[in-house]
């Protein structure tokens, strides 16, 4: 197939294009100015505009939805809307509102705690009654947090054992129901939840929600290799699949099923793996935790084993109790160190968690309608119009999330001039750089110089955030695309290209 936009093409396209200078004092950029060879410098408005239109309106696009805005915030200007008022599928831009919204209510410096309290007396190394762990939400027992999630863990397990503690008699319990009713977004397809991108969350997880299983070829004949992270306490795995020889590779096909024998129907604690795999290849797979809190006490009983405290048995259920004796509060990292593990590779768990967690704060009690009421309102005291946003999770994974492109460029605005604005600018990705957009952009003036959130479901694409310009000038942009039915490529060339020229022109002699 011919590529939608050869360099002649878009060299026409660059050399129409223009934009308006952004006044960016609170992040120049410190890039060097373009060459103005570089192909992407546009020398006008009328340019710009033209230009954008031209790429939006192809043939190639003709049956999407584009909703596009940019504006230069410190001049109040708009320098191109196309379907800036109309309602989108963000996708992951919904992080954009969560993360904004997190940070202004709950501050950089909030820290989630974890209390662990005893509901009987220690005595001679026993704790005579149950260890309660009251959990708040804690997102960050992760390995892509902390490098090493059980580390968390066996410092919980070493707090006990500096305290006597040698056997609990009782249970270990979650305590807390901090984020009552469903542990999924709302509108959630079930049949994606098997998958990490889609585990649950609750007042008590582990690792992001899911374990990481990795299955190595061995010998001809003989079972694969298995090794389990972030520990083998959470899976009993059934393994049924053989190692086949290097010759016989084109065969190879390995599957994971649950415990009831369904493709992927992945519950607690059960996998069974079939199939075959090539001697000295491997292949990972996630399999999501359906019971959040489960998981979290399974693997805090494996970090007490390690420290030799024994545990009469751990449960899963809720419930508070009377009576009950404080013995350590465990926190975690700050929300500013947080937010770049959110919105940088888009994890959808940090994202839901966020948004119960605002609920929680404000009313006691995490529940996803409470938290839904406190974005919309965050939303219009930013200036937002009420018709402009439907919000139904906090990571954009529901497809019922909708808003506007004014929504978005008021909310980004709105962070520009918080006085932590820098903690967010930082925690989005970098064209080329990190995050979703690190292989976007590469060799354009927009490197190291768009800091952008993408969005990514099924027929919607979405990249919005800020760009330095040539002369020094921050521009908020939103671009939203729906229901297009091109690869999503073609979709993120025009968004990409339209980012470099931001960079690449001077706006202020527009």
């Amino acid at each position: 197939m011919r590529p939608p936009f050869s360099p002649q093409r878009r060299a026409a396209l660059a050399a129409a294009l223009i934009l308006a200078p952004a006044c960016a004092p609170a992040a120049p950029s410190t890039r060097p100015a373009p060459a103005a060879g570089s192909g992407y410098v546009v020398t006008s408005r009328a340019a710009f505009v033209t230009g954008i239109d031209s790429l939006v309106r192809t043939q190639e696009f003709r049956n999407a939805h584009w909703g596009i805005l940019v504006v230069d915030p410190e001049r109040g200007d708009t320098l191109y809307s196309h379907n800036a008022g109309k309602l989108f599928m963000p996708a992951s831009n919904q992080k954009i509102l969560t993360g904004a919204v997190a940070l202004a209510r709950l501050g950089p410096e909030y820290r989630y705690r974890t209390a662990f309290v005893a509901t009987g007396p220690v005595q001679d190394g026993t704790l005579h009654g149950d260890l309660v762990v009251m959990g708040s939400g804690d997102p960050t027992l992760s390995n892509s947090m902390r490098g090493d999630a059980m580390m968390p863990l066996r410092e919980i397990a070493d707090s006990l054992a500096a305290r006597g503690i040698r056997r609990i008699d009782g249970v270990v319990r979650s305590g807390r129901d901090a984020f009552p009713g469903d542990n999924y977004g709302f509108g959630w397809a079930a049949d994606d939840f098997d998958y990490a991108y889609s585990a649950p969350v609750d007042e008590l997880m582990f690792n992001e929600s899911f374990t990481r299983v990795t299955v190595r070829g061995t010998t001809p004949g003989q079972p694969p290799a298995v090794t389990v992270s972030p520990t083998p306490r959470l899976l009993s795995i059934t393994m049924e699949a053989t190692t086949v020889s290097r010759a016989d590779s084109g065969m190879a096909r390995l599957q994971y099923f649950g415990a009831s024998g369904a493709p992927g129907d992945s519950v607690r604690n059960a996998v069974r793996i079939v199939g075959s795999i090539a001697a000295g290849d491997s292949t990972s797979f996630n399999v999501a935790h359906r019971e959040p809190a489960g998981a979290y006490l399974d693997a805090l009983a494996a970090a007490l084993a390690t420290r030799g405290i024994e545990v009469g048995r751990q449960q899963m259920t809720n419930g508070e109790a009377s009576g009950m004796d404080t013995l350590f509060v465990q926190q975690s990292p700050p929300l500013r160190e947080i937010l770049p593990h959110f919105e940088k590779p888009s994890q959808n768990q940090i994202g839901e968690v966020l948004f119960r967690t605002l609920a929680l704060e404000a009313t006691g009690a995490g529940t996803p309608n409470a938290a839904r009421r406190i974005v919309e309102e965050q939303l219009v005291a930013w200036g937002a119009d009420s018709a402009g946003f439907a919000v139904r999770d906090g990571s954009g994974l529901s497809r019922h999330d909708y808003v506007t492109p004014e929504t978005i460029v008021r909310v980004l605005d709105a962070m520009r001039r918080h006085p932590d604005f820098r903690v967010f600018y930082e925690s989005l990705p970098i064209a080329g750089v990190d995050g979703t957009i690190r292989s976007r952009m590469r060799g354009t003036p927009a490197e190291g110089n768009v800091h952008a959130k993408t969005g990514t479901v099924d027929k919607a694409r979405a990249l919005s955030g800020y760009v330095t310009t040539a002369d020094g000038r921050m521009l908020i942009f939103s671009t939203i695309a729906n229901n297009h039915t091109v690869p999503n490529r073609l979709v993120e060339r025009v968004q990409d290209l339209l980012g470099a020229q931001l960079a690449a022109s001077r706006v202020g002699q527009w």
